[in-house]
C-alpha cells in the first residue's frame, strides 16, 4: 500500500505579523485563545489538496475552537482530502460522539475519522469538567470506545450498565459507509497500545528514536493480532525544509533563535499558558503550576521547549528529508504526518516537492550524519 502522507488544518494562521514570525511560532507552544477564521481553515484545506496529501488532522484542545465544526467545514471546502478529527474521550455523550462521526461521514462522502485522545494534562481536561486522573481516564476510555463503536455498528438498540456510563436502548439512525477508517489512537503507555489494539484500525506512535519506533510498532501489531486485528501505524514528523541541507539547517537555528525571542519578550504570559506547558509542570519540569509567576523560570522553561521542539524535526533539503521518511517507511510507518510551515510560496513549493518524492518511492541510502542533523540557535 502506497505511504499515506497527512498535513493539518489549522482554526487560524499561527500568531505573529510575518511569515517568518509564524514560521518560527510553529515551533513554541500553542497560546490558549485560538480564533475560528473561515478563509483560513478553507483555504488551507484545499493547499493540501491540492499539493497530493491524502488527509489532515484537526486538533484538540479545551479551549480551541470545537474541531468537529472545523473539520467540517475543511470537508466541505474539499473532495478528496480526508480529515481526523481529533476527540477527547468523556468530553461528551460516547453515543453522540458516534452519531456526530457518522453523520460527518456520510456527509462528506467517507472522508473523515475520530483521532481518540484521553488528554495528556490533567489541568486542561479539568477545564472542560473533566477532574479524573490521566490512569482513570484512560480506563474510561475503554468503556466510551466499547459505547462508540457499537454506536457506530449495532442496528438495534442495547443497554450498557457501567462504571462511567449507562444507556438504555441505545441506537443510532446513522452509520458511517462500511469499510472505512473510523478510529486512531495514540499513546505510548500500555494502556493506549491495549486501547489502539481494540478499537482503532491506526495506531499513532511517538516520536522518537528509528529504533525505539521499530520496537513500538512491533508491539502495537502484536497486541491487535492476539485481538485477532491489524494496525495502521501514524507517525507525526516535524518539518525544517530548505532547498539544501545547509541551508534547512541554518534556518533551524534562525526559527529556534526568532521563536525564543518572540515567546520571551513582551507577552510572553500567553505562551505560558499553553496546554503543552501544563503538561510538562505536571511532569515536573519548569516548576510547578500554580507557583507565584517568576519570569526567569517562564522564560527558561518557554526556550526548553522551543529547543525540544526544533531536536524533533528533521530538518533538510526535500531530499534529505525524504531519505529518512523512507527509513520510517521501512520500519513499517504507513502514515507520515508532515508538519511543516507554509507561509509563503517557496514553503509551499518545498512541501510539493518533498511530496512528489515520497509518491515516486524515494529510497533512503545508508544513515549518514549531515548539515541537517546539527543543532545550536
Amino acid at each position: 500500500m502506497e505511504l499515506d502522507l497527512r498535513g493539518g488544518v489549522r482554526a487560524a494562521p499561527v500568531l505573529g505579523g510575518t511569515p517568518r514570525e509564524r514560521q518560527a511560532l510553529r515551533f513554541a507552544p500553542d497560546p490558549p485563545e485560538r480564533d475560528a477564521d473561515p478563509e483560513h481553515v478553507a483555504r488551507t484545506a484545499r493547499e493540501n489538496e491540492e499539493d497530493g496529501l491524502d488527509s489532515a488532522l484537526v486538533t484538540q484542545s479545551s479551549s480551541w475552537p470545537d474541531p468537529w465544526l472545523v473539520g467540517a467545514w475543511a470537508l466541505a471546502a474539499t473532495s478528496r482530502l480526508r480529515i481526523a478529527v481529533a476527540h477527547r474521550a468523556g468530553v461528551t455523550a460516547p453515543t453522540s460522539a458516534a452519531r456526530a462521526l457518522a453523520t460527518l461521514d456520510r456527509l462528506s462522502g467517507g472522508r473523515v475519522s475520530a483521532h481518540v485522545i484521553v488528554g495528556s494534562s490533567d489541568a486542561d481536561t479539568a477545564r472542560d469538567g473533566d477532574t479524573l486522573a490521566k490512569a482513570d481516564r484512560y480506563r474510561r476510555a475503554g468503556e466510551y470506545l466499547e459505547l462508540f463503536t457499537r454506536t457506530l455498528t449495532e442496528r438495534r438498540g442495547f443497554d450498557h450498565e457501567g462504571e462511567f456510563y449507562a444507556v438504555r436502548d441505545a441506537r443510532s439512525g446513522v452509520w458511517p459507509r462500511p469499510g472505512g477508517e473510523l478510529l486512531s489512537f495514540g499513546g505510548s503507555s500500555p494502556e493506549g497500545v491495549r486501547l489502539a489494539a481494540r478499537f482503532a484500525e491506526v495506531y499513532a506512535v511517538a516520536p522518537g528514536p528509528l529504533s525505539a519506533t521499530r520496537r513500538r510498532i512491533a508491539e502495537a501489531r502484536a497486541a491487535a493480532a492476539a485481538q485477532g486485528r491489524t494496525l495502521r501505524i501514524w507517525r507525526h514528523v516535524p518539518l525544517v525544509l530548505a532547498a539544501t541541507d545547509e541551508a534547512a539547517a541554518e534556518r533551524a537555528r534562525r526559527i529556534g533563535r526568532d521563536a525564543i525571542r518572540l515567546t520571551t519578550g513582551p507577552g510572553s504570559g500567553r505562551w505560558y499558558e499553553a496546554v503543552q506547558l501544563d503538561r510538562d509542570r505536571e511532569r515536573g519540569h519548569g516548576g510547578a503550576g500554580g507557583a507565584a509567576p517568576d519570569p526567569v523560570r517562564e522564560h527558561a522553561q518557554l526556550a526548553a521547549y522551543v529547543r525540544r521542539s526544533l531536536a524533533g524535526a528533521f530538518i533538510g533539503s526535500p531530499e534529505g528529508v525524504a531519505e529518512r521518511i523512507g527509513r520510517l517507511r521501512a520500519a513499517g510507518v504507513d502514515i507520515v504526518q508532515l508538519d511543516t510551515a507554509v507561509e509563503t510560496d517557496e514553503d509551499r513549493e518545498l512541501r510539493r516537492t518533498l511530496v512528489s518524492l515520497l509518491r515516486s518511492g524515494y529510497l533512503p541510502r545508508p544513515a549518514r550524519s549531515g548539515p541537517y542533523q546539527r543543532r545550536g540557535w
